[in-house]
């Protein structure tokens, strides 16, 4: 018998805990694939249904599958009236992640999982219905209205849905094609927290909306999904490149955290960054965007790199870009958790 005393790994580094050929990071922390796919690849010819087809059933689909696919998101996006109930019971003070935790948790009591029934049912269900739970209970505490949630047929996507319902007419082509790029970077990256989560709950045999639940509460976390939240919030304190300069050379000074910045994977770039920094550039091109927003965030990128050598992850630049689309900053996070779900 080894009288090894065994290792401790603080935070589980360095362990391995699981395997998954769903997203991979190529060696030394370059690139990243969803099933042999690279994301930029798909980030520039693909929809984010077609990517969350990919992930869920293990291959892009032809023609006919993504009619059929997108058919069957579009049912699935109407309200159950209970729900609706709960949304209006749900306090406007909020967070929006604690609505959607809510919504998913209360969505297991009405709309169970069927013993013997594929998970990609359920899967395919939160994926189209977290847009109408989030933009009901916004309108109806924002506005006073109940919004009828219905798509507008099978090609609309679910990008356009939800800004669509957020903001209460079609938004712009851009931020519609902004928000379906983000949903595809988001989609997946291996173990992250919030999947390790929901794997531990699954591994207790539980069901899949518990472990739902458990992911976006772990998503919940500054330190992980709600990262680009605390970006937007840095980024919109400063009036001007001079004084983000200032004030983020007195944050360095001070060793306060700048989040958006370094990667634990990912060891000189994160792959999707300069896509959703397009992404961004694009929107403040448009008449009614803020290229002041998308300036400071490049200041502030060049100065992280010069002084610590960090580069800017996911987070960072996905602010400016879904502030640009009106997107309220509470918001952020919960559009991660479509991602969440694959």
């Amino acid at each position: 018998m080894s009288k090894t005393a065994p290792s401790y790994s603080k935070g589980l580094v360095g362990v391995i805990a699981g395997e998954t050929a769903t997203a991979t990071v190529g060696a030394g922390g370059h690139g990243l694939h969803y099933r042999g796919y690279n994301v930029e690849d798909l980030a520039a010819h693909c929809c984010f249904e077609q990517v969350a087809y990919l992930l869920i059933y293990g291959q892009l689909p032809s023609k006919a599958q993504l009619a059929a696919y997108t058919a069957r998101l579009d049912g699935f996006r109407p309200l159950p009236k209970p729900l609706m109930i709960v949304l209006e019971q749900t306090p406007r003070s909020a967070h929006p992640m604690d609505v959607l935790r809510t919504a998913c948790s209360f969505l297991g009591t009405i709309r169970p999982e069927t013993k013997g029934a594929p998970a990609e049912d359920v899967f395919d269900y939160l994926i189209a219905i977290f847009g109408s739970v989030l933009c009901y209970w916004h309108q109806f505490h924002a506005n006073g209205r109940r919004i009828d949630t219905s798509g507008q047929g099978p090609s609309e996507r679910i990008a356009h849905h939800f800004l669509r319902l957020l903001h209460g007419r079609d938004p712009h082509p851009e931020a519609v094609r902004t928000v379906d790029v983000s949903l595809i970077l988001y989609a997946e990256h291996g173990f992250a927290a919030s999947s390790f989560a929901c794997r531990v709950t699954t591994s207790t045999q539980s069901d899949i909306y518990s472990a739902i639940c458990a992911a976006i509460g772990t998503l919940r976390g500054p330190l992980h999904g709600g990262a680009n939240e605390e970006a937007m919030r840095l980024i919109e304190r400063f009036g001007s490149v001079a004084d983000a300069e200032a004030g983020v050379r007195d944050m360095l000074a001070k060793k306060v955290k700048i989040m958006g910045f370094g990667h634990r994977v990912y060891k000189t770039r994160d792959p999707r960054s300069d896509i959703i920094k397009s992404c961004s550039e694009r929107m403040a091109a448009l008449p009614e965007g803020k290229p002041l927003l998308v300036d400071i965030s490049k200041r502030i990128e060049k100065l992280m790199w010069d002084e610590k050598k960090l580069f800017c992850n996911l987070d960072f630049f996905a602010a400016s870009a879904y502030h640009q689309c009106g997107i309220p900053t509470e918001f952020f996070t919960p559009i991660v958790c479509d991602r969440g779900v694959l």
